[in-house]
Parts: C-alpha cells; sequence; structure tokens
C-alpha cells in the first residue's frame, strides 16, 4: 500500500493559517498568494479526509481533528527544520549569526566584539538587531540575546544574570523638576514607559516593592523600545524605569542619575538563547563561554 504524505507546501501553510489565524497573513508571512494558501489547505484536508478549520463569525479555529493534526505538523517541520540547518551549518562553521536586542547590542556586546574578533578572527559574525519577540517556529540564527523569563518554546537559554530595576533621570531634569523627597512625589512627574513586544517597564512591579499599589501615573510618554525610553530620559523628557544590565555606565559617566535609592530585583533578565540542535555547535560554544566570561570579567 503506498503511504500517503502531505506536501512540506501544505504543511507549513497549515501551520502558519493554524497560527495566524487568518489567510490573509500565513500567505504575506510565506510569500504566496492567498489563493494558493487555500489550494494548499483544500489538498490536506482532502488527503486527511477531515476539515482542519471552521468559520465562524469572521473566526477562523482549528476543529479538534486539526488540534490534534497540528501538534503533528509542528513536530515535524521543526524535527526537518533543525537537521537542515545542522547540515547548513557544518558548511558554515565559521559564520555566527547574532540575533540581539538593539539595547543590549549597543550598551553591552558591541563594545566587547572587537576583543572577540581578535581572539577568534576565523569566526565572521553577521548581527542581526531583534525587533519583536519570535513567535515564528523558525529561528534564523545561531545565538541570540533574549529578555525575558527564560521559558521559550523551541531554544535552549543561559541566563546573563540577575538584574535590578529603578527610575532614572536626566542630571538636568532632576535639577529643573519639583523636589523628590518620597517615592510618592513621582506621580507629579512626567514618568517615560516602554510598551515594546520584547521588553516590559515593570513599573508596577517596582512601585509595589516600594510599597506603593494600585496607584497609575496620569503623566507619560509611551516609547515602543527601551532604547527609545532611555534616550528620552537622558534628554530630559522624564523618568524611565532603567535596568541595570544597560544603565550602570550611563550612571557612572553621569548621563543618567537615580533620584531615589531603592532598586527591586527584575522579574525579568536577559538570556543567551540558541535553537534547539545548534547549542552544541562549536562556534556557538565559543561565542557562548567568551560572552559569559567577558560579562563577568568586566560587569
Amino acid at each position: 500500500m503506498k503511504t500517503k504524505l502531505p506536501s512540506i507546501t501544505s504543511l507549513l501553510s497549515f501551520e502558519s493559517v493554524a497560527r495566524n489565524s487568518s489567510f490573509t497573513r500565513a500567505a504575506i508571512e510565506l510569500n504566496l498568494t492567498q489563493t494558493a494558501i487555500s489550494h494548499q489547505i483544500k489538498n490536506l484536508e482532502e488527503l486527511l479526509g477531515e476539515k482542519l478549520f471552521v468559520r465562524a463569525s469572521n473566526q477562523l479555529t482549528l476543529t479538534q481533528v486539526g488540534e490534534d493534526y497540528l501538534h503533528v505538523a509542528r513536530d515535524f517541520i521543526v524535527s526537518l527544520s533543525s537537521a537542515t540547518d545542522r547540515i547548513v551549518n557544518q558548511q558554515n562553521k565559521n559564520i555566527l549569526t547574532i540575533e540581539c536586542l538593539g539595547m543590549f547590542a549597543i550598551k553591552r556586546l558591541i563594545p566587547r566584539l572587537p576583543e572577540f574578533t581578535a581572539r577568534y578572527p576565523k569566526i565572521k559574525l553577521r548581527l542581526k538587531t531583534m525587533q519583536v519577540l519570535q513567535s515564528s517556529i523558525k529561528h534564523n540564527f545561531d545565538i541570540g540575546i533574549w529578555h525575558g523569563s527564560g521559558n521559550w518554546i523551541g531554544v535552549d537559554a543561559v541566563s546573563l544574570g540577575k538584574e535590578e530595576i529603578f527610575p532614572v533621570c536626566s542630571p538636568d531634569f532632576m535639577r529643573n523638576t519639583f523636589p523628590m523627597n518620597k517615592i510618592e512625589d513621582l506621580f507629579k512627574q512626567t514618568i517615560l514607559r516602554t510598551v515594546s513586544p520584547v521588553v516590559q517597564d515593570e513599573w508596577q512591579t517596582w512601585l509595589q516593592a516600594a510599597g506603593i499599589k494600585n496607584k497609575e501615573f496620569k503623566n507619560f510618554i509611551n516609547c515602543d523600545y527601551l532604547i527609545t525610553t532611555l534616550h528620552a530620559a537622558s534628554a530630559g523628557l522624564g523618568i524611565a524605569l532603567g535596568r541595570s544590565t544597560v544603565v550602570d555606565d550611563d550612571l557612572a559617566l553621569g548621563r543618567l542619575v537615580e533620584p531615589f535609592t531603592f532598586r527591586q530585583e527584575s522579574i525579568y533578565n536577559y538570556h543567551l538563547v540558541s535553537p534547539h540542535g545548534n547549542s552544541d555547535l562549536a562556534k556557538v560554544q565559543t561565542f557562548k563561554n567568551w560572552l559569559l566570561e567577558s560579562l563577568i570579567s568586566k560587569s
């Protein structure tokens, strides 16, 4: 009996539609037409003899069969992708692709990279600035520096150490603003918020630890990235919540100051991450060991 197998395109289309809950977004993601995506899903449903999706009130949802099949399809795609990446990486042993958050790259990574390139001249670097936390099962990098809890699917994560969070502002803002003798005085100031898909500012965590609960800022400016927030603080626009990993140098150089002495340990921190199957690559191990050593010796 001949085994019936779906095409890779059908499986990728199915996974993308299921993850995005949209034929249109799946078409954009896979660089196909919406008609082509619909055709792939129809072929897959005909092969299985079951419906994979249902539409109700303009909502696209998986059937029970679709949910069950999605787990199998994802496992297959991840396994095949990882195996392919390993083979390709064997041909590119000396090219290391690093995906990094912009703020960490500027403040912590790039200043250290001359040391790495001098020590390991045969490893060629590719730097990718991370814009959004990858919800896709595809991880197109060798090693990354992400921010969060460390519980991500499809990657191995190593913490880069605990962080502290605390308010920061420019020296001029501190001199020219109303007196800030107690933490409640923050609510009279302009607060700089970070509303980012990859780094949240944790103001409420800090306030609750400082003994202030259920109180919201009324005067604030939202920024979409931490780097924008901290530049706004340096320019004197208001008070931001700093993270020790990326603002300690600015504090030491006097570009930022702390209006209060209270710091709180963050519930998140930076992690070195590598896709499953890549962690044991020599170039990944070399970079990981070097960066951990560098951060410890120069922290």
